[in-house]
């Protein structure tokens, strides 16, 4: 089921990033959240922006949401989305739901163009987004740092006008 993020939710989600934080390149950050940052960075976000997660016997198994993409006035109806499956729940077109649901939700809340800054090699999010008609609309060479490696973000964009 998906629905709009709950306090509650805090633990669930705290405990998908911080999977992708320490195990994968999916995030550039690098040391794991704490419950409290993670609540304050959820009440920040939803204040302002659509975030939904996605709950399996009440678990949330997934999260999703959009946010600023600049911060200067003229980029106001361009928003970034976001999305985490935890590892269990990938493959499971949970991704697919998810997203769908918040392309509509943006297009509800007028917003115009939708970004989505991929790391290279993360090929399950290429094809979902592909999937939605996001197209490439950028890349970024060697702009982060984790595990050694340096890695390249690809922006992708869907106008839904």
């Amino acid at each position: 089921m998906i629905r709009f993020v709950q306090p509650k939710d805090t633990a669930d989600i705290v405990a998908i990033y911080n999977h992708y934080i320490t195990n994968t390149t999916v995030t550039f950050e690098t040391t794991p959240l704490t419950a409290e940052q993670m609540s304050r960075r959820i009440d920040l976000l939803a204040s302002k922006y659509p975030y939904f997660v996605f709950e399996e016997e009440g678990k949330v198994v997934g999260y999703c949401y959009a946010h600023g993409w600049k911060e200067k006035a003229a980029y106001n109806k361009t928003v970034e989305t976001t999305i985490y499956l935890s590892p269990t729940s990938v493959g499971k077109g949970i991704g697919k739901k998810m997203l769908a649901h918040l392309i509509e939700e943006c297009r509800l809340r007028n917003y115009h163009s939708l970004i989505a800054c991929i790391t290279q090699g993360n090929e399950a999010s290429f094809v979902l987004h592909q999937h939605f008609g996001f197209h490439q609309a950028s890349q970024f060479k060697e702009v982060g740092r984790k595990f050694d490696q340096w890695l390249d973000v690809i922006d992708y964009q869907l106008i839904i006008k």
